[in-house]
């Protein structure tokens, strides 16, 4: 590295010094760069990946700010099967979970990461989730010997010396620290230590596994800590509706990868409602704590969005892309011969000399996609033209309902009401999504995944579960919690509901039922509206249509109750008995 002024001021706090130099001492980096977020340390850093290969620097002109980064072909998603909750008795991390016991793993990781940062740099990157000031707000500070990671949680934290004024002398913070080793599959570990408010990251580059501060801390050690000390980390979007008039109201939302999520958080209502305006919170995680009033408050605990690109278009999420416009960088997307980037899904044709995501010239014939089906854009939530007012308020905002929903083509109605917290509770727990994967006797059988937190929820999900329904002691004036399902499909396999800036029309009902204005019929399920409840000001949908959209069969809920006992039995010995009962109430009822 040439010489330059960056990177050579350690803080003064005893406790994160003395813990960088044990790691320094194990790794054996050649030099220690600490990070301070500063804007000429970016372009330092920026030009310093380029002159390594780890990015290449795209069309200015087309998109300011923005590159590209490919990943090792073999390092492309999170990887359930290598990711471990390492508590120290097994039940704590529950049946759906990796166990591993503290010590064993401590040890295995360790001697993987003796020497392992010869001949690199060891960054030491200080950051913040949440807000500075927030009361819910975590230190974090990530070891990692690769610059793709510093410049991506530079992105989706607010990151150096913000980070150390919140920490000052204490010894409250995350100890992360990430390798990426020679990235060979076998070597590859993502070990949280809940109790030490630790995680070890080793053998993967890809980000979902690397930047610590998102799912690893914002999600399963935060989910930990949040039971231990009366707050819950979710993996919810939050956006707010605000009225011609001004009200604004706080949506927290639940859906499963592959149904929606970001296109939701980022709405934008259709031309037949003037007037009315959806901004974002956040996309993907929300930190949720009571209030004194009784309510339940939320932040967004992220700085930036880490999201898939195909899909991403003018159509399905035009706020994403004037997001992404600028100061992004793309992973494994394809990339056009004038240095912009395509993927599946775009706008624009595929232009002819595209190389794909592995570097390979592409054209329609090539029989594999252009860009990796989870390809990435990293972007700073700066640049969303629908970013809420309220993205960076310490306090949160109170929420007034949060919605579950997943992937279904049958049996799901497009929305329904929960009868209580309990019962919204019960259809968290429930909530599942049709597997898309083509593997032999996948296709659309519902994998369950309660509140999206499955792979995510860092200790045992039974245990989760029961702390749903106990923070409801705290609230006197709880969310009122929906249903969702935008994929239900006719005889003939199509979309019973046009879904996109048309599910405005859902979430004003949503809206509506909060504030007391809107009238629902009870039926076995929920609460549920009528064809005259929905505005469809500007759009035709015959009343049949909607019918067959909130149609609820016997035969196929039947069914869905005896695909919900595998979750049940799995979950056995700490399942709350409230969601037992829940399941024979609406056993009785239909």
């Amino acid at each position: 590295m040439a010489t330059h002024t960056f990177g050579t001021v350690a803080p003064a706090n005893a406790t994160l010094t003395a813990w960088v130099e044990k790691i320094r001492a194990l790794a054996a980096p050649d030099r220690v760069f600490w990070v301070d977020g500063s804007v000429g340390e970016k372009e330092f850093l920026l030009a310093e990946a380029v002159a390594q290969g780890v990015l290449t620097k795209l069309n200015q002109d087309k998109l300011p700010g923005c590159y590209y980064h490919r990943s090792n072909p073999n390092d492309v998603a999170r990887v359930e099967q290598c990711t471990f909750i390492c508590t120290p008795a097994k039940d704590q991390a529950g049946p759906t979970n990796n166990w591993a016991a503290p010590r064993e793993m401590y040890e295995k990781l360790y001697a993987m990461l003796k020497g392992a940062m010869a001949g690199r740099t060891m960054y030491v990157v200080p950051y913040l989730m949440g807000p500075p000031g927030s009361p819910l707000t975590k230190v974090g500070v990530e070891i990692t010997d690769s610059i793709y990671v510093v410049l991506n949680m530079r992105i989706m934290s607010r990151m150096g010396k913000i980070a150390l004024e919140q920490l000052g002398a204490s010894d409250d913070f995350n100890r992360g620290v990430h390798s990426v080793l020679d990235c060979h599959p076998d070597r590859r570990f993502i070990a949280h230590f809940p109790q030490d408010n630790a995680i070890i990251s080793v053998g993967s580059g890809y980000g979902g596994n690397v930047l610590l501060g998102k799912k690893c801390l914002a999600l399963r050690v935060g989910s930990y800590l949040g039971r231990e000390q009366g707050w819950m980390a979710e993996h919810m979007l939050i956006l707010c509706v605000e009225s011609p008039a001004g009200e604004k109201t706080y949506v927290a939302a639940a859906f499963p990868s592959s149904c929606g999520k970001t296109n939701f958080a980022m709405l934008i209502p259709p031309a037949a409602f003037p007037g009315w305006k959806i901004t974002t919170i956040g996309d993907d995680i929300a930190w949720m704590k009571p209030g004194a009033d009784g309510k339940l408050y939320a932040i967004n605990p992220e700085a930036g969005y880490f999201g898939v690109a195909p899909g991403t278009n003018r159509k399905s999420n035009p706020n994403a892309m004037d997001t992404i416009a600028r100061d992004t960088i793309y992973t494994n997307v394809a990339l056009t011969p004038d240095g912009g980037v395509w993927w599946e899904g775009h706008d624009d044709p595929p232009p002819a000399g595209l190389l794909d995501w592995k570097g390979q010239p592409w054209t329609p014939e090539s029989g594999e996609k252009a860009a990796h089906p989870n390809s990435r854009f990293t972007a700073p939530m700066q640049n969303n033209p629908a970013l809420a007012a309220e993205a960076n308020d310490p306090q949160g905002v109170p929420l007034s309902a949060i919605i579950f929903g997943g992937r279904r083509a049958t049996t799901m109605p497009l929305i329904f009401q929960s009868f209580n917290w309990i019962h919204g509770v019960y259809l968290g727990a429930t909530m599942g999504s049709e597997m898309t994967a083509a593997a032999a006797g996948t296709i659309g059988q519902v994998r369950r995944d309660p509140m999206a937190m499955l792979p995510f929820c860092g200790y045992n999900m039974g245990d989760y579960l029961n702390h749903w329904l106990g923070i409801r002691r705290d609230l006197t004036d709880p969310p009122r919690i929906f249903h969702v399902n935008w994929f239900r499909k006719d005889a003939s396999d199509k979309f019973l509901w046009p879904g996109f800036g048309e599910n405005f029309r859902v979430l004003k009902w949503v809206i509506d039922r909060t504030r007391g204005r809107a009238r629902a019929s009870e039926t076995q399920i929920g609460w549920m509206p009528r064809y005259s409840e929905f505005d469809w000001t500007g759009m035709d949908y015959a009343r049949e249509q909607f019918q067959q959209c909130m149609r609820i069969d016997a035969a196929e809920w039947q069914r869905e109750l005896i695909s919900q006992t595998e979750l049940f039995l799995t979950l056995h010995d700490r399942l709350p008995k409230e969601l037992i009962f829940q399941r024979e109430l609406l056993i009785s009822r239909l």
